[in-house]
C-alpha cells in the first residue's frame, strides 16, 4: 500500500473532529497540563508557512504530555478584534464581522489542515459579545476598585468610601491621581455626589482624565506605542501626532513593583524579563520642589541623583508641562508655541530613540535653586516627556552628558566651581566608590552616605522628599474605533456611571459609517441606537435621551489588547454563561504550565495580562498571581525575497534609454556597478574606453555624464520565480501590467532575480502559504519540516526545496510497515541491535521534547529509521513503539500505522514508551585489526574477553592468515575494548 498521505490526513482530521479527541475535561483524576498559543489576528491574507511554528512546537509537547497521561488542555481562539478590519470596513463598506467571520474560516480551514491536538469546544473569539461580556465585567471591577498600598492589593471602592467617611484621606495610603487635595470626614460628607464621584475617579484602577496620547489623524484613533513604528502609524504609515485627551486609564503604575517582583518566580526568557523590567523602570532618588520666579506655581521634579543638586544651572520642561502656558513670556510665546506645534508631530518613541538632535526653547521664566537662591533659567525641549516622572528635570551639565551638550549648544551658563567634583562628565564613573565634595554637609562623604544625607536636608528643609519612581506609565484604555469592545458605561451630568452585570454583554451597536463623525466624535457618534434606558435597563434609540432616565452611552471602545489580557483564564470555562470562571474550573487548571508565542508582546500584551491576572488575584477571583509558569519565544521563519532590478537615470543623462523602464539582471547589474566603481575613482585616466563600456552593459551612461544612474530593487512574488532564480518574465508582466513594456536586460538568455533573506510578509511577496505544501507534500512533512530548520528559539529561513527530503523519510518510514500493498509487521522477537535503536531513539527523543530541542529529534528519527532499514527490522516490538514516539511531530501517519497494527482506539493516548537502559549497554566490542598500523579488517569479540584469548582468536582468524601470508609477526599488541595491531 503506497503512502497516501492525502487520504490519509483527511480521514483522521475527520476522526479527530468527530470524536473531539483533544476535549479537555475539568474534572480529572489524572493531572493537568495547560498548553497555550497566542491566539491568532485573522487576518485576509490567511496563514503563511511562518505562522505554525509556534503551534507546532506546541502541539508536540501537547501531545507528549498525553501520552504521558496528563489530561491536556491546548484551547485556541482568535484575537477578532482589531484596526485592520475596520479599515477594510472603510474601504469597502463591508461590515467588519463579515470579513472577520470570512477569515476564520479560512485560519480554522487552515490549521484543521495541519493537524493541530486544540481543544476546539473552548474556542473563544474576542469579537463574539458571549466572550467580551466578561472583558467589560473585568472592566467594571477595576472601576470599582482602588489599590491600597498599605495592603498590597486591590480593594473595593466602597471600603475607601468608608474610610472618607469616617476619617478624610489624611491617612490614606492609595495609588491616586498627584493632585489629590486633602479633606476631612466633615468635608466628604458634606460633598454632592458629583463631587465625590470626581474624587473617587482619582483613586479608581480605571478612571477618566486628560491624557496625552498618540493620534493618529488619517486613522481618526488613538495609538499604542507599539502601534508605532519610526514615528507613523504600523497600520498604514499615516502621521502620528500628540495630543491631549479625555481617555480611560488603567492605574498600571500601582502594580509596577508587584510585576518586577513576579518576573523572579517565572520561567520567561531573560531578554524578555530584562524588556519588562527596563519599560516598568524602577529608580529611587528624591522628589526635589523648585519655585517659579515671580510665580505661584512651582516645579516638581525626581531625580536619582539629588547628589547633583549644586550642579543644576537650568531647568527644562516637556514642551506639553502644563506650567509651559502659564511661565512663558509674551517674548518667547512665539517661539515656544512654534516649537511645542512641531513637537506634537512625533511620537514619545522617535524623541525617547533620538540622542543626537539637539532642541529646545527658552521660555523666558526662571525657576529658584532651592538651596541657594540662584535664578535658572527654565527651558522646554521634547527630550523631556510629560508623562514620565513629573514632566521636568533638573539640568546638570557638569553630570550630564545630554545636559552639557544643550547647555554648550544655547550658550547656558555652566558653574566653574564645580571643576573637581566627582559628578564632572570627566570624572571617574564608578559612582559606588565616588567621593561627593560639592557642599559643606556633603564633603568628603561616599556616594551611598552622601545620597542619604542629601535627602535628609532635603527633607528637613522642605523641598522635597525621598522617593521610589517608576518609567512606566498607566496605560491608556480607550481607542476612537468602531471594531472594539464597547464600554458598559454610560453618563449622567457628565460624570461615568457602570451597567449592572445582569445586563451585560452591552453589544457594539451597527453603524453606516465607520470614520468618525464630522463634528470629530468616534465612530459610535454615528449609530443612531445608543442610549441607556435606567428604567428598562436596555439599549434605545438616541432620540430619547431626556438625561434623565435615558443617558448616552460611552463612544469609545476598548484597545486590542482587552480582549488578550485574560483570555487564557477563560478557556478554563469557556462555555459557563454565568461565571468568568467557575472555582471549580479555575482551581484545577490553577495557570499556564506552556506558554509560546511572540516577544514582540514583551512591553505589550505580556504586560498588561500580568497586570489583569495579578488584580483578579486581588478580587479572589484566581487563585494564583501569575499566570503562565514557563514561556518560550519561538524564533522567525524568514522568506527568501525575491527582487528585480529597475534602472533609474540621473538627471542630465542624454540616453535614448532613460526614456523606457528597464530591468537588469543580478548578475549584469553587480558587473555594471564595479564598473562604475572603476570609472569613478580613475576619473579621466580610466582605460576602459565608455563606448565599449556602454555597448557591452546596453545601459551605462556616457562617461561625461556626472550623475550616475542606480538600481532599485523591486520586490517580485516568489511564486513567479524558479529554484535557479530565473524569474518568468511573462508572468511577471501580467502581475504588474505598468510592467509589461519594460526591457528587460539578460544574461545568458535568462533573468536571474536577487535573493534576500527578509521577515515574510505578504507586502514583502515572499510568503508561502502553507495549504500548498500540504497539498504537495502533507501536513506530517510540513510539520517536521519546520522542526528541522532549527532550535525553536532561533529565526531561521524557508526553502520549499528542503520539504523533500522530510518527505522522502515519511515514505521511508511507511516502508518499515508495508511492502508494497502488503502489511508486513511481524511478532517475531526483535534483535539485539534493534532494540538498540528503539530505545536510544525513545531516549534522545523524550530528552529533546523535555528540552524543547525538537529540531534534533527529527535527526534522531531519520537515524532511527535507516538503522532499522539496514537491519530490514519489521519487528512489532519495535515499530509499535516507534509509531508512538513520532506521533507528537507527525500525527496522522502514526494514527494510521497506529490502525494497521490492529488497534481501534486513537494513538494520541498511548502511554509513551519507556526507555530501558539494558539495551544500550554493549555485550560486545567491534575491534579493528591492523597490520603495521593499517587497519585491515574487523572482529567482534565478547567486552569480557580477555587479552590471550582475544589474540588467539585475531590469529587464528582465517583473514589474519590470508595478511601474513605464512609470515610470522615480530608482536601482537592488543588494548581491551580499543584495537589489535599485529607487528611484522
Amino acid at each position: 500500500m503506497e503512502y497516501n498521505f492525502r487520504d490519509i490526513e483527511t480521514n483522521w482530521q475527520q476522526y479527530w473532529a468527530d470524536n473531539q479527541t483533544f476535549k479537555a475535561e475539568n474534572n480529572s483524576n489524572k493531572p493537568k497540563f495547560y498548553v497555550l498559543d497566542m491566539f491568532p489576528y485573522p487576518s485576509g491574507a490567511g496563514l503563511h508557512v511562518g505562522h505554525p511554528l509556534g503551534y507546532i512546537a506546541s502541539d508536540i509537547y501537547a501531545r507528549y504530555k498525553r501520552h504521558k497521561g496528563f489530561n491536556v488542555l491546548h484551547p485556541q481562539g482568535y484575537d477578532s478584534f482589531g484596526l485592520p478590519a475596520e479599515q477594510y470596513a472603510i474601504q469597502t463598506g463591508q461590515h467588519p464581522s463579515i470579513t472577520t467571520e470570512a477569515n476564520i474560516k479560512t485560519y480554522r480551514r487552515q490549521l484543521d489542515k495541519i493537524g493541530f491536538s486544540f481543544d476546539w469546544s473552548r474556542e473563544i473569539r474576542t469579537s463574539d459579545p458571549n466572550y467580551y461580556k466578561w472583558t467589560q465585567w473585568i472592566f467594571k471591577l477595576l472601576f470599582n476598585s482602588w489599590y491600597n498600598k498599605t495592603s498590597d492589593k486591590a480593594e473595593d471602592i466602597e471600603s475607601l468610601v468608608t474610610i472618607f467617611s469616617s476619617e478624610g484621606n489624611k491617612n490614606i495610603n492609595a495609588a491616586s491621581d498627584d493632585d489629590i487635595e486633602i479633606f476631612t470626614k466633615e468635608d466628604w460628607n458634606n460633598y454632592s455626589e458629583q463631587e465625590q464621584q470626581q474624587i473617587l475617579l482619582k483613586y479608581r484602577l480605571t478612571y477618566l482624565s486628560e491624557t496625552e496620547v498618540n493620534w493618529c489623524p488619517a486613522l481618526g484613533t488613538v495609538l499604542a506605542n507599539d502601534e508605532i513604528v519610526n514615528g507613523v502609524s504600523e497600520r498604514g504609515g499615516h502621521t502620528v501626532v500628540r495630543k491631549k485627551m479625555k481617555q480611560w486609564s488603567m492605574r498600571i503604575t500601582a502594580y509596577a513593583q508587584r510585576l518586577l517582583d513576579g518576573l523572579k518566580k517565572i520561567d520567561w526568557p531573560q531578554p524578555l524579563k530584562d524588556s519588562q523590567t527596563n519599560w516598568i523602570g524602577r529608580s529611587e532618588g528624591a522628589m526635589v520642589t523648585f519655585k517659579v520666579d515671580g510665580h505661584e506655581e512651582s516645579i516638581d521634579v525626581f531625580t536619582t541623583r539629588p547628589d547633583t543638586i549644586f550642579g543644576v544651572s537650568f531647568m527644562t520642561l516637556a514642551p506639553e508641562h502644563e506650567l509651559v502656558s502659564k511661565i512663558t513670556t509674551e517674548n518667547q510665546k512665539e517661539k515656544v508655541e512654534a516649537y511645542i506645534k512641531a513637537t506634537a508631530k512625533r511620537s514619545e518613541l522617535e524623541r525617547m530613540a533620538d540622542v543626537k538632535t539637539i532642541s529646545g526653547v527658552f521660555t523666558g521664566a526662571y525657576a529658584k535653586h532651592p538651596f541657594t537662591g540662584e535664578k535658572l533659567q527654565i527651558w522646554i525641549g521634547d527630550f523631556v516627556l510629560a508623562g514620565y516622572g513629573t514632566g521636568a528635570v533638573m539640568s546638570v551639565p557638569c553630570g550630564d552628558q545630554r545636559d552639557y551638550n544643550f547647555a554648550k549648544h544655547f550658550n547656558i551658563p555652566i558653574p566653574n566651581i564645580f571643576e573637581n567634583v566627582d559628578i564632572s562628565i570627566e570624572a571617574n564613573t564608578d559612582k559606588e566608590n565616588s567621593i561627593i565634595t560639592n557642599s559643606d554637609f556633603l564633603n568628603g562623604l561616599p556616594y551611598k552616605k552622601a545620597m542619604k544625607r542629601i535627602i535628609y536636608e532635603i527633607e528637613q528643609r522642605g523641598l522635597g522628599f525621598g522617593k521610589i519612581n517608576y518609567r512606566l506609565r498607566d496605560a491608556v484604555f480607550s481607542r476612537q474605533r468602531y471594531w472594539g469592545e464597547p464600554f458598559p458605561v454610560y453618563y449622567k451630568n457628565g460624570l461615568p456611571q457602570m451597567i449592572a452585570t445582569q445586563y451585560l454583554p452591552i453589544v457594539l451597536p451597527e453603524v453606516e459609517k465607520y470614520l468618525p463623525t464630522e463634528d470629530g466624535k468616534p465612530p459610535l457618534g454615528n449609530a443612531t441606537v445608543w442610549a441607556w434606558d435606567t428604567s428598562k435597563n436596555k439599549v434605545v434609540e438616541n432620540s430619547k435621551i431626556d438625561n434623565t432616565t435615558i443617558f448616552p452611552l460611552e463612544l469609545n471602545t476598548m484597545p486590542g489588547w482587552a480582549g488578550s489580557s485574560s483570555y487564557f483564564n477563560r478557556y478554563m470555562d469557556a462555555n459557563n454563561p454565568k461565571e468568568f470562571v467557575s472555582k471549580e474550573a479555575v482551581n484545577y487548571w490553577q495557570d499556564v504550565d506552556l506558554y509560546i508565542g511572540g516577544s514582540e508582546h514583551a512591553t505589550g500584551h505580556l504586560l498588561y495580562s500580568r497586570f489583569w491576572q495579578k488584580f483578579l488575584f486581588d478580587k479572589g477571583i484566581l487563585p494564583v498571581d501569575e499566570y503562565a509558569k514557563k514561556l518560550i519565544n519561538q524564533g522567525m521563519i524568514t522568506g527568501t525575497s525575491a527582487f528585480v532590478y529597475r534602472w533609474e537615470f540621473g538627471d542630465g543623462n542624454r540616453s535614448e534609454m532613460a526614456k523606457k523602464t528597464i530591468f537588469v539582471s543580478k548578475n549584469l547589474m553587480d558587473n555594471i556597478i564595479k564598473e562604475r566603481k572603476i570609472i569613478e575613482k580613475e576619473g579621466e585616466n580610466v582605460k576602459v574606453d565608455p563606448s565599449d563600456l556602454l555597448k557591452q552593459t546596453k545601459i551605462l551612461e556616457a562617461k561625461n555624464n556626472s550623475k550616475w544612474s542606480n538600481f532599485t530593487p523591486i520586490h517580485v512574488d516568489v511564486s513567479l520565480v524558479n529554484a535557479s532564480d530565473e524569474l518568468d518574465i511573462d508572468a511577471f508582466k501580467k502581475w504588474r501590467p505598468e510592467f509589461s513594456n519594460a526591457e528587460f536586460i539578460l544574461e545568458d538568455d535568462k533573468y536571474i532575480v536577487g535573493r534576500e533573506i527578509e521577515k515574510m510578509s505578504k507586502s514583502k511577496y515572499n510568503v508561502v502559504n502553507p495549504d500548498q505544501i500540504c497539498e504537495e507534500y502533507g501536513a506530517d512533512s510540513l510539520r517536521l519540516f519546520e522542526m528541522f530548520l532549527g532550535p525553536l528559539e532561533q529565526s531561521k529561513p524557508w526553502k520549499t526545496s528542503g520539504i523533500s527530503g522530510v518527505y522522502s523519510f515519511l515514505k521511508k518510514l511507511w516502508k518499515l510497515y508495508f511492502k508494497n500493498e502488503e502489511f508486513i509487521v511481524s511478532n517475531e522477537p526483535p534483535t539485539k541491535e534493534e532494540l538498540k535503536t528503539l530505545h536510544k531513539t525513545i531516549k534522545k527523543v523524550e530528552e529533546d521534547i523535555v528540552n524543547f530541542s525538537f529540531n534534533t529529534s527529527v535527526s534522531t528519527f531519520m537515524i532511527a529509521v535507516n538503522e532499522l532499514t539496514a537491519l530490514k527490522c519489521n519487528k512489532r516490538a519495535i515499530l509499535e513503539p516507534l509509531a508512538i514516539i513520532i506521533e507528537p511531530y507527525a500525527p496522522h501517519i502514526a494514527e494510521e500505522l497506529w490502525k494497521n497494527l490492529g488497534y481501534e482506539e486513537s494513538i494520541s493516548a498511548v502511554d509513551f514508551p519507556i526507555f530501558n537502559p539494558e539495551y544500550l549497554i554493549e555485550s560486545t566490542k567491534e575491534y579493528p585489526i591492523s597490520f603495521n598500523g593499517k587497519m585491515r579488517f574487523k572482529l567482534e569479540f565478547p567486552m569480557d574477553m580477555d587479552r590471550d584469548a582475544i589474540e588467539k582468536a585475531v590469529m587464528a582468524h582465517e583473514k589474519t592468515q590470508a595478511q601474513l601470508q605464512g609470515r610470522i609477526p615480530k608482536k601482537v599488541i592488543v588494548v581491551p575494548g580499543k584495537i589489535v595491531n599485529i607487528v611484522g
